[in-house]
């Protein structure tokens, strides 16, 4: 898939997520099979530009190309601003977001909230698309509630507007995360435009990613929580749209190696304190479903130092050794799944 100069790998794409997706997170997808990755969401308000937390967000240093950063806000002129201010930073491509349902998000008319107010949607897709020479992407979902379905408005919209591409969850706002996701109306707004289609929403298989694509007729498919602790599934799922074969699973050591560089690199670019608590939430996820990991987890979240967390992860490890050369999981619904 292309995007602007941009030729994607692959059509796998990781899902912007706040506190996921930041710079450790997309650069292990990449390596593990991803052929994009868009950053955790950037806010377009300038006075926090020189928080830590913007500034983490902005830092692509060693990213593998092309790097794609995700802004929200709901002011036009703010928004091309904010645009601005990344691409001088590194970005490459400049996603907006107008799909996040989350309250404090919406409650200030941002993310999915906009899809409510169309002639703000445009005035917005307008000012960025002329701030930036860098190729402009959109993330929405069905519309704001079931009643209100609007995604082929608005992907028209920012087509003739000039967006290259298009990121859609097959969900309304009203809907977050509960239900199924919509390949029908996906389907019927990749009938509706030219550019890339990506298809996002509870895609967790490899058959699963394969479903999706021909259902929808979408280019390219974004996977999101499903990575979460799994970042292997990018290959997973490339090489059974390849092959129509399942890899097999990682092995137990793979999985040790994978896991400990990741921390490691939260704790270089958080700080040893800070990367400590982003840390368990990865650690959760990279274990969940495995024999004896619930008193393992309970127990990970008690520990307070880096070297603390690293011995029970070896020492976790060394059990799952014994057990075999490949990890067994206990059998997790799709429900649980995207929950884990």
């Amino acid at each position: 898939m292309q995007i602007g100069p941009h030729l994607l790998k692959n059509n796998l794409v990781v899902a912007p997520m706040a506190g996921v997706t930041d710079r450790p997170f997309r650069m292990l997808c990449k390596k593990m099979g991803a052929g994009l990755a868009v950053s955790e969401m950037v806010t377009s308000n300038s006075l926090l530009y020189g928080s830590a937390k913007t500034l983490r967000r902005a830092n692509h240093e060693g990213e593998v190309s092309p790097i794609s950063v995700q802004i929200a806000g709901a002011d036009p002129q703010m928004m091309a601003e904010a645009a601005r201010y990344n691409v001088d930073r590194g970005a490459q491509i400049i996603d907006i977001n107008m799909g996040c349902p989350a309250k404090k998000v919406c409650n200030v008319m941002a993310g999915s909230a906009l899809l409510k107010d169309e002639p703000l949607v445009a005035q917005i897709l307008r000012a960025v698309v002329n701030a930036v020479d860098v190729p402009v992407t959109l993330k929405i979902r069905t519309g704001w509630d079931k009643a209100n379905r609007n995604a082929i408005a608005i992907a028209r919209m920012a087509e003739d507007i000039g967006v290259q591409a298009l990121a859609m969850h097959g969900r309304t706002r009203a809907c977050a995360y509960t239900g199924d996701a919509e390949y029908d109306t996906i389907a019927a707004v990749k009938q509706s435009i030219k550019i890339p289609l990506i298809a996002n929403g509870d895609i967790t298989t490899p058959e699963k990613a394969r479903l999706v694509l021909d259902h929808t007729g979408a280019d390219a498919v974004m996977i999101g929580r499903a990575a979460q602790g799994r970042p292997w599934i990018f290959r997973e799922i490339e090489h059974f749209l390849n092959t129509g074969t399942h890899l097999l699973p990682p092995t137990v050591t793979e999985i040790h190696t994978v896991m400990l560089e990741h921390l490691h690199d939260l704790y270089e670019f958080y700080g040893v304190e800070t990367g400590v608590r982003v840390a368990r939430k990865h650690i959760s996820w990279y274990t969940k479903g495995l024999v004896g990991s619930a008193n393992f987890r309970h127990e990970m979240n008690q520990l307070p130092t880096m070297e603390m967390q690293l011995h029970a992860i070896n020492s976790f490890f060394a059990q799952l050794h014994e057990q075999g050369e490949r990890l067994q999981y206990v059998a997790l619904s799709d429900a649980e799944a995207l929950a884990a």
